[in-house]
């Protein structure tokens, strides 16, 4: 079938476009988006199908999400193996989300490679396996994520509300699936559900990139024009009926206790939507009533989110979060007498302004994505049914404070709202175990298969290419010793400013006053001596910026308004309110906070972690507790800040629409007067010894699996010519799905885990290489094993070609899109800085991979990863659930 006889004449000719935007439909019915970006030399490709949680057949729910994962088993001309080597070897930036009304597939790749990520998303939409071999495989991991999940009090929440508000309907069953459900499907059910709804004309393919849109459409005709279409299905109806209101009392592991009332509120379809959004935002403002929670001391933290948007309804959370020993019904009542109070007065029309502003000033920052940039396309014209983006802003452009007070009066007063409390609770002081191993039949070592790419990928992506130039950013100094780093970015009229003060709490505070640092950041949120704090965020939203200040600070704000949010942003940092009422509440603050956390699993944990890792009266191990922090004075806190927050020990990088000149002129304008006296303190940690083996657990009462962590201290650090051969095995092990060795057998031969994460942390001075992952607690051991198995091979046999090449891919390839949005290439930028390497340092490390062998790599992992030196740090059910569960789990 030639291009022209492909497409089909419904090209919105009448239609004018957004700037750099072109569409068509094929004749298939395929509708097709390009947006052009040339934010960076990177596509994101990202294909959309009308169909998620929604459509699931009735009794099977996940049946869409089953699929998703399926379409990672085999496509048409493309196995399972060869789907996880080829987007590896694309940059190992892709994956797929279900949600209930689409299903998303997306890859982010250089320019280059767009043509292969785009016929991998076509062979899977003109068909897949759904093998039932490979179902019986995949199933485990299905319900590995579904147990992961119900260990979130949040997610176990969020399932409850859906269940009472849209009973009767779609909605009410969660898009993730139950294990049930999995128990019951075959490959043959989820192949009818693929055949029913995975057709051209029920998907969108959204483009957004550095590309030629002309030359784009015609490779996609080319591979999408003669897929041939199948007859339409029919969506689920939804018809909301009145719901009851329900009470639930769940149990958490966080210090707090969190109090939540759920409102259903308009779907994305309704003419009320864009005034609900307004709403969410007035409610979750600083400025609103609801945020005066905090500063009447009832509650730590308060606010207001749309949780989750479908096209029929919204759920609307108000929440506050208390100490375990505050009384979460007071904070409650408070809570719904303030919504009360605003849907029967109204809400104030400067905030409605000012969230209005803030909405559509954020269309500009949209082009500083190129991912995020897809995924707001997507949502729009996929999810939502827009012609693009531009109809919600339109849409919002035009809400006044009476629709808003009109939609606050229909959906938040005297309505059918689902409460909750998740109740605090401490899971008890960590156990110490002298090891969680017991014996396993013997494991020898598992052969690596070789994946030989499809043929049309195969020549394309075995190239090895250093880039040839790299921007490099201007590097200044100025006189106060302030370093100001600037990269050009003309992607849209905004400056996104990242800036740093270098800080080692740890070192730089005096014995018994430790939480001195944290009260002094967390005054930065109290205002400025000019201002009080809702003063300043109403500064703030004048210009639309979106600002923090404290050790790290950070500030978003358009061109126009880059002199105004730098004088705020200096304002804040270097003249933080330091009074008595203030003082008191930040101490108090921190006192309620710091004995919240301390009971958490994931501090328990963490903390363990930390002991066991390093030694004895290491900086890091100094931590705050009440009896620190109720110790230290006003004076105190004002001494530290002094002697602490310093431009010579500062770094600002600057990306976006400025001139390195530009830029510098600014910065010395608010922040040159910046001076400090005194020899410049230390904060550099210093070199730590190995730790010894030990195993702890942390009791969870809330969790269902058990979170590992295995980690060790390595002698080499960041500096080390050794770092990037142990980066290099790294990606062997953890990068590239099931190309992965590591996801290879524990996830897809094995199902023991949904993921597994492979963690190289390294600085100047110290280093450290952890696995961490979730499974049964009858499991840890047996994945520990192969685990350790899977290292000890990397340090006594040499990789694979093939795997040696694919992890110099992912490297290489990671290059151009660790630069695919404004916020990443600055955090890139000041990571390298802070950690005194070139700022061209992905080119030099590039160099450095290329020339690596797989002798390199396997002297790496010999010399520095021990496996039983590993510390083990298991959160979960407990140990009486683990040893009963462990006498039945030896037939695995």
């Amino acid at each position: 079938m030639g291009d022209s006889a492909a497409i089909a004449t419904t090209q919105r000719s009448s239609q004018v476009e957004p700037a750099g935007v072109v569409r068509l439909t094929l004749k298939n019915g395929m509708q097709v988006v390009v947006v052009r970006n040339t934010l960076a030399p990177v596509v994101t490709v990202q294909a959309n199908i009308l169909a998620g949680g929604r459509n699931d057949p009735a009794g099977f729910p996940g049946m869409a999400h089953a699929q998703e994962h399926m379409s990672f088993r085999g496509c048409a001309n493309m196995t399972a193996d060869q789907t996880a080597a080829l987007y590896a070897q694309l940059g190992d930036e892709n994956n797929a989300d279900t949600q209930q009304e689409i299903t998303e597939y997306y890859a982010t790749v250089p320019a280059v490679d767009v043509d292969v990520a785009l016929e991998a998303q076509a062979n899977c939409l003109r068909d897949v396996d759904d093998a039932p071999a490979e179902w019986k495989e995949e199933r485990l991991s299905l319900e590995k994520e579904v147990d992961d999940d119900l260990s979130d009090p949040v997610g176990e929440l969020l399932r409850r509300i859906n269940l009472q508000m849209f009973a009767g309907t779609a909605y009410a069953a969660d898009s993730l699936g139950t294990r049930e459900s999995y128990d019951r499907m075959t490959g043959a059910e989820i192949k009818a559900f693929y055949q029913r709804w995975y057709r051209p004309s029920n998907e969108v393919l959204v483009i957004v990139g550095d590309v030629n849109p002309a030359a784009i459409l015609k490779t996609v005709t080319k591979l999408y024009g003669d897929i041939p279409d199948r007859p339409a299905a029919r969506t689920p109806e939804i018809v909301l009926h009145p719901f009851k209101p329900e009470r639930i009392r769940l149990q958490s592991d966080s210090g707090y206790t969190e109090g939540y009332i759920a409102f259903r509120l308009p779907g994305t379809d309704s003419p009320d939507y864009a005034a609900t959004t307004i709403l969410a935002d007035v409610l979750s403002s600083e400025r609103s009533k609801l945020y005066g929670i905090v500063d009447s001391g009832l509650a730590e933290e308060a606010g207001f989110a749309l949780e989750e948007s479908y096209r029929k309804a919204s759920v609307g959370l108000a929440v506050v979060a208390v100490a375990p020993d505050a009384n979460v019904d007071v904070a409650m009542r408070r809570l719904r007498h303030v919504l009360y109070s605003y849907a029967v007065n109204g809400v104030p029309e400067d905030i409605v302004d000012a969230a209005r502003r803030n909405e559509l000033t954020q269309r500009l920052f949209q082009s500083n994505s190129i991912p995020g940039l897809a995924t707001v396309w997507s949502r729009a014209v996929a999810g939502e049914g827009r012609s693009s983006p531009d109809d919600d802003y339109e849409a919002i452009r035009k809400v006044t404070r009476a629709d808003v007070n009109r939609v606050a009066r229909r959906y938040l007063l005297n309505v059918a709202t689902v409460d909750a409390t998740l109740m605090a609770g401490t899971s008890g002081l960590p156990v110490r175990r002298k090891s969680f191993r017991r014996a396993e039949k013997k494991m020898v070592a598992g052969s690596v298969a070789p994946i030989e790419l499809p043929p049309w990928a195969a020549g394309r992506l075995e190239a090895l290419n250093v880039p040839a130039t790299y921007p490099m950013p201007s590097d200044m100094r100025l006189a106060n010793g302030l370093r100001l780093i600037v990269r050009t970015v003309s992607s849209s009229p905004t400056v996104t400013l990242l800036g740093s003060v270098r800080h080692s709490a740890g070192m730089q505070t005096e014995p018994g006053k430790e939480g001195v640092s944290d009260i002094v950041d967390t005054l930065y949120e109290s205002g400025t001596q000019q201002m009080d704090r809702v003063v300043f965020q109403t500064a703030l939203d004048d210009i639309s910026a979106v600002e923090t200040a404290g050790y790290q600070f950070s500030l978003s704000v358009t061109k126009e308004h880059l002199d105004r949010g730098m004088q705020l942003l200096a304002e804040n940092e270097l003249d933080p309110v330091f009074d008595t009422r203030s003082f008191a509440m930040a101490k108090k603050v921190m006192i309620q906070r710091v004995a919240a956390d301390r009971s958490s699993v994931s501090y328990l944990s963490g903390r363990a972690l930390d002991t066991a890792l390093l030694p004895a009266g290491d900086p890091t191990l100094r931590t705050a507790t009440p009896q620190t922090l109720s110790r230290i004075t006003l004076d105190e806190a004002r001494a530290y800040y002094s002697a602490t927050i310093r431009p010579d020990l500062t770094t600002i990088v600057m990306v976006g629409d400025i001139s390195p000149e530009d830029a510098k002129a600014v910065v010395e304008r608010w922040f040159g007067g910046w001076t400090v006296t005194g020899p410049t303190p230390g904060t550099v940690l210093p070199s730590v010894p190995l730790n010894r083996a030990s195993a702890v657990e942390v009791v969870s009462r809330t969790q269902q699996e058990d979170s590992v962590v295995l980690a060790e201290q390595i002698a080499t650090t960041r500096h080390d010519p050794a770092f990037y051969a142990l980066q290099l095995g790294t990606q062997v092990l953890g990068r590239g799905f099931y190309a992965a060795r590591l996801y290879r057998d524990l996830r897809r031969d094995a199902g023991y885990v949904y993921m597994v994460d492979v963690d190289f942390d390294a600085s100047a001075t110290r280093a450290t290489y952890s696995v961490s992952y979730e499974c049964s607690p009858e499991n840890v051991a047996v994945v520990r094993s192969i685990v350790e198995r899977d290292l000890k091979q990397m340090g006594t046999e040499d990789i694979s070609p093939e795997e040696l090449q694919r992890a110099k891919a992912i490297l290489l390839r990671q290059i151009p899109l660790q630069e695919s949005s404004e916020d990443e290439l600055a955090v890139g930028i000041l990571d390298r800085a802070e950690d005194g390497l070139p700022l061209d340092e992905p080119v030099r490390a590039a160099k450095r991979y290329v020339e690596l062998d797989a002798d390199s790599v396997r002297r790496a992992f010999a010399e520095d990863i021990h496996a039983s030196d590993f510390v083990q740090v298991v959160s979960g059910p407990g140990s009486s659930t683990r040893q009963s569960r462990l006498s039945v789990s030896t037939g695995r």
